[in-house]
């Protein structure tokens, strides 16, 4: 097997997030702005082929871990097609995906069976009303169909991914923590991140008080994780069968353990995702470049990798050049 590259702060990088695409069915308020944004057209977006051969170079060069993301990756034809050719990849270890849940319902089975191992799925409220509020869609009962669609597929663990808003859903802390008392979900609270489609600092809540609401339920017990360099801290309420993540990008960071890049749908590796920077590998797959020359550019992208991002809400706002629909989830 091959050692993982390695980046210029001596942390192997071996994790790939795939944005296969800019679109998505929900409108959420953290992720795309409210005035909507510009489509990428069909030339502009990657094809599955492009993405494979990319996939394969960094698999090549010791990336192990692959998830795919959007915009909403579900909604992209011939999505099957596409994790089934990831799957088989030799070297490939932990293929995921990430979604809104809309079309799980549809998928689920068809995503087991290509050989998705994880899905994590979005759900910032457990209140229909609310749902409809923060994502412009009325569409709460067909998310949680798709999650007992995941279930029944056998997807284990199922992490639901909850962006704590002030004002917004931070009341529902506790009630979405309880989910893992009777269920084996892992609930995973992330800090409010500041991407352009982002509304204010005010709406930010801090780990540290969702950690402070949640033990207030019952002895919170520290969990050890076998991803030790993903960005979630892991809990468990005392008797639960599922556990708590806290993801905290801005009170504790995580940069010194980061192990990611992303591939946005254009074509762009991103090493850091509050960075602007980013490679074109897009230009050089149709210039027809040598995976010689991909491999050089792409460890050269990781060899520029930040040491870590700054904790100041302002400059990392006007650092982050798209929108989180734009970059990939």
């Amino acid at each position: 097997m091959i050692a993982p590259p390695v980046d210029g702060h001596h942390r192997q990088i071996d994790y790939l997030r795939i944005s296969i695409t800019d679109r998505c069915n929900l409108r959420c308020i953290y992720c795309m702005p409210s005035q909507g944004v510009s489509r990428l057209s069909h030339a502009e977006i990657l094809s599955y082929e492009e993405i494979l051969r990319l996939a394969r170079i960094a698999v090549e060069m010791g990336i192990t871990k692959i998830r795919i993301t959007g915009g909403e990756p579900l909604v992209r034809r011939n999505v099957i097609h596409l994790c089934e050719s990831l799957s088989v990849m030799r070297g490939v270890s932990s293929l995921s995906i990430t979604t809104n849940g809309v079309l799980l319902d549809r998928y689920a089975s068809a995503l087991r069976r290509a050989g998705i191992k994880r899905v994590n799925i979005s759900l910032d409220t457990l209140k229909p009303s609310r749902f409809s509020s923060i994502t412009k869609v009325d569409c709460f009962s067909e998310v949680w169909r798709g999650i007992e669609a995941a279930e029944k597929a056998g997807f284990s663990p199922i992490k639901l991914n909850v962006v704590v808003m002030r004002g917004v859903n931070d009341d529902e802390v506790e009630e979405m923590a309880l989910l893992t008392r009777h269920n084996p979900f892992h609930v995973r609270f992330i800090e409010f991140m500041p991407f352009p489609s982002s509304a204010s600092q005010k709406q930010f809540v801090s780990s540290h008080e969702m950690i402070e609401r949640i033990s207030r339920l019952g002895e919170l017990l520290p969990f050890e994780s076998q991803n030790s360099n993903g960005p979630a801290r892991y809990f468990r309420l005392k008797g639960a069968l599922g556990k708590i993540g806290i993801i905290s990008p801005f009170s504790q960071h995580f940069c010194p353990t980061c192990n990611r890049m992303r591939l946005t749908a254009d074509g762009k590796l991103r090493t850091c995702l509050f960075s602007r920077g980013e490679t074109d590998l897009r230009a050089l797959l149709r210039r027809k470049a040598s995976d010689e020359e991909l491999v050089q550019v792409i460890g050269q992208a990781i060899l520029s990798k930040p040491e870590r991002h700054t904790l100041d809400w302002e400059v990392l706002h006007k650092c982050i050049s798209r929108p989180m629909v734009n970059i990939g989830g």
